[in-house]
C-alpha cells in the first residue's frame, strides 16, 4: 500500500505544504489538493511541485464543470511538466450547491460530463492527432450552429512529459462508481467504511470492471481517514475531530433527497442517524448534528487507537481493496506517525 494525505483546504496553505515537505522524507507517496470554494487546486499544486522532489501531487478534486475539458488537460500536463512527471488528475462532479451556487453553472449530466473530460484529456496528452471530440456534453470543434463556425481542430503545442497521466475519479453513486471502475485509473471514495464497502459498492465496481480496458491495469483505490496512534482516552477523542466534517457532508452537502453523502450513510446502515443529522444540520444546529454522528461511523472511517488496533484498521482497508491509504495524521508529531504507518504496510 502507498501512503497519501489530503491537504486541508480550509486552513493556511503554506504551513500545510511545509508539513508535506517533511512527510515526503519519511515515506509520504501522494498529497491530494482539494478545490471547493477557497484557493484553487492547481496553484497550490504548482507550489508543492516547487517545494518537493518525490511525492506525487494530485487534485482531489477538480470539478469537471468549472473548466473546459481541454483546459483541464492543459493544466494537468503543465503540472506534470513542472513536477517532472508527478501529477495525478483527480476529477469529480462536486454537487449542485457548489457548481450552481458558487460557479453559476447548471449541474447537468454529471456522468456524461466526466466521461467527456476523461476522453478529451487522454486525447490531448497522447497528441496523436488534432483534437476532435463528439461527446455527450462537449463537442470539439464547436459546431458551426453554436458559434461562429471558425473553430478548427488543434493539437496541444507542448509535448507532455507523459502521454497518459493517471486519472482518479471521486464518486459515490452506483452508476458513477461503475463508470469510475470502467474508465478511471483510480477511485476516490469519501467516508469509506472498508467493512461495508463490498455490500455498498461491490456490484457497481464489478459492473464497471467488466467493461474495463485491461491495458489500464487494476483500479487503484485511495481511502482512509484520521490517523492517530496511542493509548488512552485522549487518543480516542482525537477521532471526534471528524464529527463536524461527517455532519457537514451527511447533513449539509445538499438538500433533502439530494445529498450523495447522506445516501451513502443510509446505505451503510445508518438510516435513522443520517436523517437525524440532516434535520439538525439544515435547522442550523451544527454542533448537535456533529454530536449525533454514531460512534461506530466515526470509528470505522478512521485509524485511531493503540498501534495494534491501527494495524487491524490497515488490514481492513487492504482487504477492501484500498491501494493508497489516505490519512490525516493528527497529534504533536505527524512525521513519527507516518513513519509508524509505513512500518505497518
Amino acid at each position: 500500500m502507498r501512503i497519501s494525505m489530503p491537504l486541508q483546504y480550509a486552513g493556511e496553505a503554506k504551513p500545510a505544504v511545509d508539513r508535506v515537505v517533511e512527510l515526503e522524507k519519511v515515506g509520504l507517496d501522494t498529497v491530494w489538493v482539494a478545490e471547493v470554494y477557497g484557493y484553487d487546486s492547481p496553484t497550490l499544486m504548482g507550489y508543492i511541485a516547487a517545494r518537493t522532489e518525490r511525492v506525487d501531487i494530485g487534485s482531489a478534486i477538480l470539478p469537471v464543470y468549472t473548466r473546459t475539458p481541454s483546459l483541464i488537460a492543459q493544466t494537468a500536463a503543465g503540472l506534470d511538466y513542472l513536477s517532472d512527471g508527478r501529477a495525478v488528475l483527480g476529477l469529480g462532479a462536486s454537487g449542485p450547491q457548489v457548481i450552481e451556487g458558487w460557479h453559476g453553472i447548471p449541474y447537468s449530466k454529471p456522468l456524461g460530463r466526466t466521461r467527456d473530460v476523461v476522453e478529451v484529456c487522454r486525447k490531448v496528452w497522447a497528441r496523436e492527432e488534432r483534437l476532435t471530440h463528439d461527446g455527450r456534453t462537449h463537442s470539439l470543434p464547436l459546431p458551426p450552429e453554436e458559434g461562429t463556425g471558425l473553430g478548427k481542430p488543434l493539437k496541444i503545442i507542448n509535448h507532455p512529459v507523459r502521454s497518459d497521466l493517471p486519472i482518479f475519479v471521486a464518486s459515490l453513486g452506483e452508476k458513477n462508481v461503475a463508470m469510475t471502475a470502467e474508465i478511471a485509473d483510480g477511485w476516490l471514495p469519501h467516508l469509506f467504511i472498508p467493512e461495508k464497502a463490498a455490500d455498498v459498492w461491490g456490484d457497481s465496481l464489478a459492473r464497471g470492471k467488466a467493461k474495463r480496458d485491461p491495458t489500464r491495469g487494476d483500479l487503484q483505490i485511495s481511502a482512509g481517514g484520521l490517523l492517530a496512534i496511542g493509548e488512552g482516552e485522549q487518543t480516542r477523542k482525537l477521532a471526534d475531530l471528524t464529527r463536524p466534517m461527517i455532519a457537514l457532508y451527511v447533513g449539509g452537502m445538499g438538500a433533502k433527497g439530494k445529498n450523495f453523502y447522506n445516501d451513502v450513510a443510509k446505505r451503510y446502515g445508518f438510516e435513522d442517524a443520517a436523517e437525524h443529522i440532516q434535520d439538525l444540520y439544515l435547522d442550523g444546529k451544527k454542533d448537535e448534528a456533529a454530536a449525533a454522528v454514531p460512534d461506530e461511523f466515526v470509528e470505522l472511517t478512521n485509524l485511531v487507537g493503540p498501534e495494534s488496533y491501527v494495524r487491524e484498521r490497515v488490514a481492513a482497508f487492504r482487504e477492501a481493496g484500498v491501494t493508497d491509504l489516505n490519512v490525516t495524521p493528527v497529534g504533536d508529531d505527524p512525521v513519527t506517525l507516518i513513519e509508524k504507518l509505513r512500518s505497518m504496510l
